[in-house]
């Protein structure tokens, strides 16, 4: 399965309230052919700004999307951090316990919100270069890709750890 259809269904099954916040890998992926026919047309340099004006949109989209939710992350954790410590009783500790599991799973929502966005980046850049000809000296859009803050993932892993610590603590000692 090629990847774009590979990745609408992943998104439609895994998280589909947050499909329009995903690449647009298709739209990519027409500038993309575009730039074929804009070498065969002599039309080189206009192709390619499209493409670069769509890329750096739909980076920008993603970013925000991404640091939005990862600071929504942050204060939700602390939140469920001062919960865990101020608890009043067993019923409270489970509904604690509880709001915490479905916060981790969020998180890993977002953590797969990630990938999914790095690996349609990944290859619509490598479509683009395989485009342009190998022997056409193309945009380094690749180091831009990895320095995108939706690639940073260390702090959300470290709210997923710190989620399981706080589960980790509060489960009585004989549960599994």
């Amino acid at each position: 399965m090629h990847h774009g259809k590979k990745h609408r269904a992943e998104v439609a099954k895994s998280l589909p309230e947050w499909e329009r916040m995903f690449i647009a890998y298709k739209e990519l992926k027409k500038k993309v052919k575009l730039i074929r026919a804009g070498i065969d047309q002599g039309n080189l340099e206009a192709e390619d700004m499209g493409f670069t004006l769509l890329l750096d949109r739909e980076l920008n989209k993603i970013n925000t999307f991404y640091i939005d939710k990862e600071e929504d992350c942050i204060i939700r954790f602390r939140e469920l951090e001062i919960m865990a410590q101020n608890l009043n009783g067993r019923e409270e500790m489970l509904e604690v316990l509880k709001d915490i599991l479905s916060f981790h799973a969020e998180m890993v929502m977002l953590l797969h919100y990630s990938v999914i966005n790095f690996t349609g980046l990944m290859k619509i850049v490598k479509k683009h270069k395989k485009h342009r000809g190998a022997s056409d000296e193309s945009p380094p859009y690749m180091p831009r890709v990895l320095q995108q803050p939706f690639f940073s993932t260390d702090l959300l892993y470290n709210l997923i750890k710190g989620c399981e610590a706080i589960l980790i603590r509060l489960s009585p000692p004989n549960d599994p």
